[in-house]
């Protein structure tokens, strides 16, 4: 986790200052109201669907590089919602994998948007050494948490406010994507426009079990190119006629390992280096990507200047040629008061579950992870809240598992704040 304390500085326009009014009058969490007895049965009686849900969705493999894979889980995920009702638009994207828009029309006036994502980091196969398996309340599988646990939860929540007739919104929109682990090139500016016709974004992200909560703000994540141009020569009879672009892009490599702790709100880590093709051959060219993240809006030009500057103090090859490329990312996520207001909501909705609930709602000010609130921020339209997804632990890992003893009341936290966002609350 980073810790992001200069994040939530308020915004001086009229809508911050009545969401920071709001937000004052809340001060501590309020005496434990009864929870809504229907909502709570309902959710008891959905966990084992949601199980057989998760169980269904993991066996069906879909890594963010696999458009085969992404295929058949945009295909489930379409039925599922068409099945609850919705008028799903399914969208080519210029990625590997469709994008589905589902959309409700009630009689409410506020405009809600779920989203989750159905893309894994995981690759085809990985369920042959890593298959599903339930062990005490465990339910692990690749991506389970990670956001199948995500979609899930959308899919039941949504079943459980339809049986009980719930139409308190103007529209309710159901957004899944299938690139989000690969950076949301294909969706993220369709997230950002739809997201700006809303009221509330709510995002389905997974929640650490250990102490499950909502997200106030997270990276905004890109890949920084470093490339070094060097001269080939022959690596048996003349090397000293060459300028190895590997061996000094290695150097350049750990030059700068530290350069981002001198840089408020930026984090680099060097993550791949590649260089020449044939064994024999000083290399010419060599090239070192670094996963970046970025919590402040001029982290990301300081950091280039300071690997500018770095490099030209010292090089280990003479006459090679260092350039710097930032790949196109996405933007940070940083909740406003309105966003502090929200999950206060959220945390109080949690507490009327007292010891059923588990461990008081946590609001983590911030991640160092990348996420699609992100993109649904962008526009400063929408009230954004992340981390409404399944509380597990192991994503991006092996051992991926949700905690099933959280499913009630997460499904109870997901159908009680829509019905008080339909109110207007």
């Amino acid at each position: 986790m980073l810790s992001l304390p200069t994040l939530f500085k308020p915004a001086r326009t009229p809508r911050a200052a009545a969401a920071l009014l709001a937000l004052a009058t809340l001060g501590a969490l309020p005496a434990r109201a009864a929870p809504d007895e229907a909502l709570l049965a309902a959710a008891r009686a959905a966990q084992p669907a949601v199980v057989q849900t998760l169980r269904e969705m993991v066996a069906i493999e879909s890594g963010t590089m696999d458009a085969p894979g992404l295929a058949r889980m945009v295909d489930y995920a379409e039925g599922r919602l068409k099945a609850l009702g919705l008028q799903v638009d399914r969208r080519k994207t210029s990625g590997r994998s469709d994008l589905l828009v589902g959309t409700l029309r009630g009689s409410g006036q506020r405009k809600l948007m779920l989203m989750a994502h159905l893309d894994t980091i995981y690759w085809p196969g990985t369920l042959a050494s890593q298959p599903i398996r339930q062990e005490g309340n465990k339910l692990y599988g690749p991506g389970i948490a990670d956001d199948k646990g995500g979609a899930a939860l959308i899919l039941h929540a949504l079943a459980i406010l339809k049986d009980a007739g719930w139409k308190d919104y103007a529209t309710l929109t159901v957004l899944f994507n299938g690139d989000e682990e690969s950076g949301s090139g294909g969706s993220g500016e369709t997230i950002a426009q739809l997201a700006a016709e809303h009221d509330v974004v709510l995002s389905y992200e997974p929640t650490a079990a250990m102490q499950p909560g909502v997200l106030l703000a997270a990276a905004g994540v890109t890949e920084l190119h470093m490339t070094v141009k060097g001269r080939a020569a022959h690596a048996g009879a003349a090397p000293q006629l060459g300028r190895n672009a590997l061996l000094e892009a290695s150097h350049q490599v750990l030059q700068t390992a530290d350069i981002a702790k001198g840089i408020p709100g930026a984090q680099l880590n060097w993550t791949t280096l590649s260089a020449g093709k044939v064994r024999n051959q000083i290399p010419d060219q060599a090239e070192a990507i670094a996963d970046v993240r970025l919590t402040a809006p001029d982290a990301q030009d300081k950091l280039v200047a300071a690997l500018k500057a770095k490099v030209a103090e010292r090089s280990l090859v003479p006459d090679t040629e260092i350039s710097f490329r930032v790949g196109a990312g996405r933007p940070p996520f940083v909740g406003d008061a309105r966003t502090r207001a929200l999950a206060e909501q959220a945390r109080a909705i949690h507490a009327e579950l007292g010891a059923a609930g588990g461990a008081p709602l946590t609001l983590v000010p911030g991640t160092g992870g990348g996420t699609d609130a992100g993109y649904a921020a962008r526009s400063g339209k929408a009230i954004v809240l992340e981390s409404l997804g399944a509380p597990g632990w192991g994503y991006h890992a092996k051992d991926e598992y949700v905690d099933l003893d959280q499913i009630v009341p997460r499904l109870y936290l997901s159908t009680r704040l829509l019905t008080d966002l339909g109110k207007g609350r």
